[in-house]
C-alpha cells in the first residue's frame, strides 16, 4: 500500500479513520477535532477543508485544516500523530509537501495567512509552502507551550485576590478585533455558555467587579481548552471552573505563550511541563508563523 492523502468538504464525509486518530490523541488534537463536532451542522458552502495524510501502512499521520469560524478564516491547523522522535526533516518533508500541493490545489495562496502546528511541522510546512508559493513567512505570532491537568494533577487555590498594578495587557497581534467583532465573540460565547467570569469584591460593602474571564470553547468527549484567559493567567479563574470540566473530562488543556508569566500561576493550577519542570508526555512547543502580510488576507483566531 502507499501512501495517500485524502481531502474533505465537509465534517460528516471525514473517514472514520480521521475520527479515530483525533480520539486515540485527543489532547493534540484539541486545535482540529473540537471545530469538527459542531461543523458537522454546517452547510456545504466550501468554506471548510480538510485533508489527511495516510501512510504506507494505511495509518493517519497528518491532518491539515484551513476552516473558518464565526470570525473570520482560521490559520492553518496541523494534527499529526508522530511522535516527537519521529518529526525530524527527513521524516516529514515527504507527507507535509504532499498536504502542502494539495492545499494549494484546493485553495488560493492568499488564503494562507498562517500556520499552526508543533514546532517541527510548522517550520518545516511553511519552509515548504513558501518555495511552493513565493510568499515569505514574515513573523513568528505565536510560540507556546502545549499543556494540560487532570483530576489528579489539579491544585485548586479558592484565594481572590486583586490584579496585580503590573498585570500585562498586551495585546496579542495581529488578530485584534473591531468593536463590532468583538461584540459578536462576547455573543457567540454567552449564547453557548462557554465564558466564565470571576468577581472580587472589596470588603463587604463593596461592589462586585468582574477581574477576569475564561472561555472553554473547544470541547470534545475526553478534552475541554480554556481557550481564552483574561488577563492571561488569573489563577484563582482557572482553578475554579477546571474542577467543574474535569468532572466529566479527563483533561483541560491549554496553551502558554513561551516567556509568559502566566506559566507560573498555571503551575500553581496544576497544569503540566511548565516552570522548568522537565519533560513531560505530551507536553510539547507549538509555533504559528505567519506569512507576508502584503500578499495574503488576514483571518482571526
Amino acid at each position: 500500500m502507499s501512501s495517500r492523502v485524502e481531502t474533505y468538504t465537509h465534517a460528516s464525509d471525514i473517514d472514520d479513520a480521521v475520527i479515530a486518530a483525533f480520539e486515540s490523541s485527543e489532547g493534540a488534537a484539541n486545535i482540529m477535532y473540537p471545530f469538527i463536532l459542531k461543523a458537522k451542522d454546517l452547510p456545504r458552502d466550501g468554506a471548510q477543508l480538510w485533508i489527511a495524510y495516510f501512510d504506507d501502512n494505511g495509518q493517519v499521520a497528518f491532518v491539515l485544516s484551513c476552516t473558518k469560524g464565526v470570525l473570520g478564516n482560521y490559520p492553518v491547523f496541523i494534527f499529526t500523530t508522530k511522535p516527537p522522535t519521529e518529526r525530524e526533516p527527513r521524516h516529514i518533508i515527504q507527507p507535509l509537501g504532499l498536504l502542502a500541493h494539495a492545499l494549494r490545489t484546493s485553495v488560493t495562496p492568499e488564503r494562507v495567512f498562517a500556520v499552526f502546528s508543533c514546532e517541527a511541522v510548522t517550520r518545516e510546512f511553511a519552509r515548504i509552502w513558501t518555495d511552493l508559493t513565493g510568499i515569505a513567512i514574515e513573523h513568528e505570532y505565536y510560540r507556546a507551550t502545549f499543556s494540560y491537568c487532570t483530576a489528579a494533577t489539579l491544585t485548586p487555590s479558592s484565594k481572590l485576590r486583586p490584579l496585580p498594578e503590573n498585570r500585562d495587557f498586551t495585546i496579542w497581534k495581529p488578530y485584534v478585533l473591531t468593536r463590532e467583532g468583538a461584540l459578536l465573540e462576547a455573543e457567540t460565547l454567552i449564547s453557548k455558555k462557554e465564558v466564565w467570569v470571576h468577581m472580587i469584591q472589596e470588603g463587604t460593602d463593596g461592589e462586585a467587579e468582574i477581574a477576569s474571564i475564561v472561555a472553554v470553547t473547544r470541547q470534545s468527549g475526553r478534552v475541554s481548552a480554556v481557550t481564552k484567559d483574561a488577563p492571561s493567567g488569573f489563577s484563582a479563574a482557572s482553578a475554579r471552573i477546571a474542577p467543574a470540566y474535569l468532572a466529566e473530562k479527563d483533561r483541560v488543556v491549554l496553551y502558554v505563550g513561551i516567556g509568559n508569566n502566566a506559566a507560573r500561576l498555571y503551575h500553581k493550577v496544576g497544569f503540566q511541563g511548565l516552570e522548568g519542570a522537565g519533560e513531560v508526555a505530551d507536553v510539547e512547543t507549538w509555533l504559528e508563523l505567519g506569512f507576508d502580510s502584503r500578499r495574503v488576507n488576514l483571518g482571526f483566531w
